[in-house]
């Protein structure tokens, strides 16, 4: 794949930019009641009515959630395909969805936990200790390699989730409180939620950001990567920690959100090719426009309703996972 010339990558990044502007907009102005642009923009200056400006604002944190969620599933996606150089590699790989879903369940059905700040805060450890747990069994030692890291999530994913049937079949008011998270949603959350994952989403992001020289010397093999100063398990492992505490953030805020991992990646290279840099920075730009566009179409699409919006990811996802498929057979 040729490295797209400078020029091209500046305007695909300013109009991702006003693309992600627009989106952002347009998640504040629609919902049960549509808002007229001129009213929510007059609402963003401090000069909108007292009604109009309390519904704009009362759509922020969904907004704000939904940019750092969509880019913590799409650069974590990056890295895990990336690092275990599997095309088809997302944060389920990890097992981190059904780690989440299993903190989740034992907090409900054994602590009492209830309410969407509790299930995040329950859901956060879940997940990372999954994550952490799949790199230590699949990720380390000689025989360490994408299918034993890949065998490892499917291992853990089939044990926790008989554990989470298991007891959400015996306790309806357990599976009550999963059945809304384990959808994926971004609404009814606030602030609160957002500054929760706000430090781990950010850290993340910053640290994939600085390991994609690392990562392109690693992706022409060992002794290439070696030969250039890099350590490929250290860069590996800290390759897969950081997607781990990037795609641990967006499942605690909003639940197992499929294919943005997926299908984001996929998309910033045939856009920006393969620097692992470039990568990363338009997949943060690329995943928030994914996941805010879903969230607008499913508030749309059965209003007064809504669709949550890991239903419409799951829909719009699976054409993506056939043409990866379809993409991975004529490169053979």
């Amino acid at each position: 794949m040729q490295v797209p010339h400078r020029g091209r990558t500046a305007a695909i990044a300013l109009g991702a930019v006003v693309v992600l502007a627009l989106v952002c907009f347009a998640s504040v102005m629609v919902g049960n009641k549509n808002i007229p642009p001129g009213q929510v923009w007059d609402a963003l200056t401090g000069r909108g009515e007292a009604y109009v400006t309390v519904v704009v604002e009362s759509r922020y944190p969904r907004t704000v959630l939904g940019v750092l969620v969509g880019a913590g599933l799409a650069v974590s996606g990056v890295l895990m395909q990336a690092v275990t150089r599997n095309p088809l590699a997302e944060p389920g790989l990890m097992g981190i969805n059904t780690g989440a879903a299993a903190s989740v369940v034992a907090a409900s059905a054994f602590l009492g936990a209830s309410g969407q700040t509790q299930l995040l805060l329950w859901a956060l450890p879940g997940a990372l200790l999954a994550g952490v747990f799949v790199h230590l069994i699949g990720g380390r030692g000689a025989g360490s390699s994408p299918a034993r890291l890949v065998l490892a999530g499917a291992v853990l994913t089939a044990v926790l989730s008989a554990f989470i049937q298991a007891v959400t079949l015996s306790s309806p008011q357990t599976f009550d409180s999963y059945r809304y998270w384990v959808v994926g949603a971004l609404t009814g959350r606030t602030f609160e939620a957002v500054w929760t994952v706000l430090p781990l989403i950010a850290v993340g992001l910053v640290v994939a950001l600085s390991l994609g020289r690392s990562l392109n010397a690693v992706a022409l093999g060992e002794e290439s990567a070696t030969a250039l100063g890099a350590r490929p398990a250290r860069v590996r492992a800290v390759g897969l920690l950081t997607a781990v505490v990037l795609s641990a953030g967006a499942t605690a805020a909003a639940g197992p959100i499929v294919f943005v991992g997926l299908a984001v990646p996929h998309l910033v290279r045939a856009l920006v090719g393969v620097g692992m840099r470039r990568q990363v920075l338009f997949a943060a730009l690329l995943g928030p426009i994914l996941l805010l566009l879903a969230d607008v179409v499913g508030r749309v699409l059965v209003r007064p309703q809504e669709l949550m919006v890991g239903v419409v990811t799951a829909f719009a996802g699976a054409p993506a996972l056939l043409v990866a498929v379809r993409r991975m057979r004529a490169t053979k």
